[in-house]
Order: structure tokens, then sequence, then C-alpha cells
């Protein structure tokens, strides 16, 4: 299924059950160049996260990477949901601000969203 955003490829991801109060489905489709995120009918069980970024951290943080990308989108309505998955990223040893610069320098994708001006106020609302 194409992105709805750019008509560009996505990936399906399955959101761990940990994730499921932060996400839009139980399955997430990711495009793989703007990281768009939409719910999917169901779940990869193999998903190909490098397709999306070689910065993107595999498992459960790479999924809650990209829901905190897609959250991003507006701090104010989703503060709570951003502060959890800041959170499950710290426990999965991932550090948050860190991947969000990568993702944000990464030629290979173009985010939906200004990452670097997003990450400078994830920093002000998490410290």
């Amino acid at each position: 299924m194409p992105c709805p955003l750019c008509d560009d490829r996505t990936v399906t991801v399955g959101v761990p059950a940990s994730l499921r109060e932060h996400a839009p489905a139980d399955a997430l489709s990711v495009c793989t160049s703007c990281l768009t995120v939409t719910d999917a009918d169901e779940a990869s069980t193999d998903a190909d996260f490098d397709a999306l970024s070689e910065h993107l951290p595999e498992g459960t943080a790479g999924v809650a990477t990209l829901l905190l990308v897609d959250r991003l989108a507006s701090l104010a309505t989703n503060r709570e949901s951003i502060e959890a998955l800041v959170a499950v990223l710290e426990a999965e040893g991932v550090d948050p601000l860190l991947v969000l610069d990568r993702l944000a320098d990464d030629p290979t994708v173009e985010p939906s969203i200004d990452l670097s001006r997003r990450r400078r106020q994830l920093e002000q609302l998490v410290l």
C-alpha cells in the first residue's frame, strides 16, 4: 500500500502490546520516505526497519521511535504519549534525541515534519 501523503512505498510493522495505547492500530504502515505512520490491516512478522533508515533501532525501540516521530507532529496534543515513548526508548537503552538527530540527517528519508526543530522542542519538553 503506498503512502497517503507522498505515494511512496510503505513497510508494515507490528505494534508490541506495551505500545498499543500510543498507536492508531495493532499494525502500522510506515512510509519509507516521509516516515508517515498510518494504521495497517495486518503486521509483518519480520519488519524491515533497515528499509526505513539504518539509524532506526530494531524491535520495540524501533516501533517506539516511529510512534514518537508520528506524535511529534503535535507536541501539545500528544505530550503524555511523547513522554511515555521517550521513557520506553530510554528503558530500551536508546537515546531518543540522538536517534532524532540521526533521522533528521539521514539523506534517505525526508520526514513529513521538521525533525530538527521538533527535536529541540522535545528536549525542552522532557528536561
